[in-house]
């Protein structure tokens, strides 16, 4: 255990920021593989913009790396063009 207040308090506030960028990861993760899961254009077109938003706020806090971020709406971008 700890020994001093402030590993104490360094401890809570790892331990919540891990749950809110778990939360948010996984969130992002599940809007991806939806949109990935879509096989209608029009839907997976109108889905794009708030997947982008959302991958585009976690790089700019750090929960996912920027490339990351501009790889999967790469690839997510090549999936929609392809959708027929």
């Amino acid at each position: 255990m700890a020994n001093h207040k402030s590993s104490v308090k360094r401890i809570r506030q790892e331990e919540k920021r891990r749950l809110h960028n778990r939360y948010y990861a996984k969130t992002m993760r599940n809007a991806v593989r939806k949109l990935r899961a879509t096989t209608d254009k029009a839907e997976a077109t109108a889905m794009y913009p708030s997947v982008q938003k959302m991958l585009d706020k976690l790089a700019k806090v750090n929960i996912i790396h920027k490339n990351k971020a501009a790889n999967l709406k790469s690839k997510l971008a090549v999936y929609i063009n392809k959708l027929g």
